[in-house]
């Protein structure tokens, strides 16, 4: 899993890079060598708000990708870890139940 960066304020670069990595080891873990490359952004979204989107690699099917916004902004990085999450759970089991489904095909023919 490699993550890269791209926050905005520099301030809180170091900050949000620790808790953003920790969270997504925790969140995309579990799926081992399926999880490519982890794009994170985190910018401004209007006045006190910050925007964070996440695009993960799903090896070798595709991508995901997840953007939330909130005013607390690690609010906003819990709940886009949180979807990122589900939806790569959602696209391997949609991969899985289509190729069950052609392997069931051809043992019927």
């Amino acid at each position: 899993m490699q993550i890269r960066f791209n926050v905005n304020d520099a301030e809180a670069a170091d900050a949000i890079r620790s808790y953003v990595e920790k969270r997504l080891r925790f969140a995309l873990g579990r799926f081992g060598q399926r999880v490519g490359n982890i794009t994170v952004r985190i910018r401004p979204n209007g006045p006190g708000a910050s925007q964070c989107r996440i695009r993960a690699e799903v090896v070798p099917f595709g991508q995901v990708i997840a953007q939330q916004s909130n005013s607390d902004l690690f609010t906003a990085v819990d709940e886009a870890v949180g979807k990122i999450a589900r939806q790569f759970s959602r696209e391997l089991e949609r991969v899985r139940n289509s190729r069950m489904g052609r392997e069931s095909v051809r043992l019927a023919a």
